[in-house]
């Protein structure tokens, strides 16, 4: 099975201004492309920044909207996958939420964050009751998380037990938490046996610092590629012999007993 090369944009683009975000993704899936990368994933909120506030409601569109085709035609024309955040609307709900759109301009997955972080978010939109969203592509099983939730094992491991190859996490994750990125994030592909791709925003928003520290960890426990503290679009490559030999020597899954893990729910 042919390798995945994966580009991550670190990046908090223009705040409020969803058409300047648009052309940064535009240039960024060129850039993707040039490097030989399949895919390309953007972090959490890309789309209108996120410290937006109360224009929340004001800058969410459907899954379908005006954003979500103009993503396509940037997928269409660069011949890759895209994975971008966004404020979703569906009638009057708004949810945080995250779509890949393949190489065709088709939309492969769209998923709402299930664990709000903090008074802003919690007030701002609705929880998703989806845990587990998939897509196949380029040969891999490709899950979705959103920041907050991958801090949560039980979420990692629901996609473990799925078969979920490369979990893909666009997030916006700030100061002082960047132990997250530089040490949880590679646990969890260590400890669920996956590909985690950790994408997040860099610099200041509003109220919020965010860290950069981007990363693709292996499931051998192995960074791959790791971004700085600044704007950078990184590479790696989602290997699915490495997964196949990890899985095969790591015996975390097939050594489970669920039967003494009830007390957890």
């Amino acid at each position: 099975m042919p390798q995945l090369r994966t580009a991550l944009l670190q990046s908090s683009g223009t705040l409020g201004d969803t058409a300047a975000n648009l052309k940064a993704l535009d240039e960024a899936a060129r850039a993707a492309a040039e490097g030989g990368a399949g895919l390309l994933a953007a972090p959490e909120m890309f789309l209108t920044g996120y410290a937006i506030g109360t224009d929340v409601p004001v800058l969410a569109e459907a899954q379908d909207g005006p954003a979500a085709a103009a993503v396509a035609e940037i997928a269409r024309t660069h011949g890759l996958a895209v994975l971008y955040g966004y404020p979703e609307r569906d009638g009057d709900t708004v949810y945080n939420s995250a779509q890949l759109i393949g190489p065709d301009g088709t939309r492969l997955a769209n998923y709402r964050k299930t664990h709000l972080f903090g008074c802003f978010e919690q007030d701002s939109f609705t929880p998703g009751d989806t845990q587990v969203v998939q897509a196949e592509y380029a040969g891999l099983k490709i899950g979705l998380l959103i920041c907050y939730d991958v801090e949560f094992p039980e979420n990692v491991r629901a996609h473990a037990l799925a078969g979920t190859d490369l979990l893909l996490v666009p997030t916006a994750q700030m100061h002082p938490f960047q132990f997250v990125a530089e040490q949880l994030v590679p646990v969890r592909a260590f400890e669920s046996q996956m590909y985690v791709a950790y994408v997040n925003r860099t610099g200041p928003e509003g109220e919020f610092e965010f860290v950069g520290l981007s990363c693709l960890a292996s499931p051998d426990g192995v960074t791959r590629t790791r971004a700085g503290r600044g704007e950078e679009l990184v590479f790696g490559t989602v290997d699915p012999e490495l997964l196949a030999a990890s899985r095969e020597n790591n015996p975390y899954l097939r050594d489970r007993r669920p039967g003494l893990y009830s007390s957890l729910i």
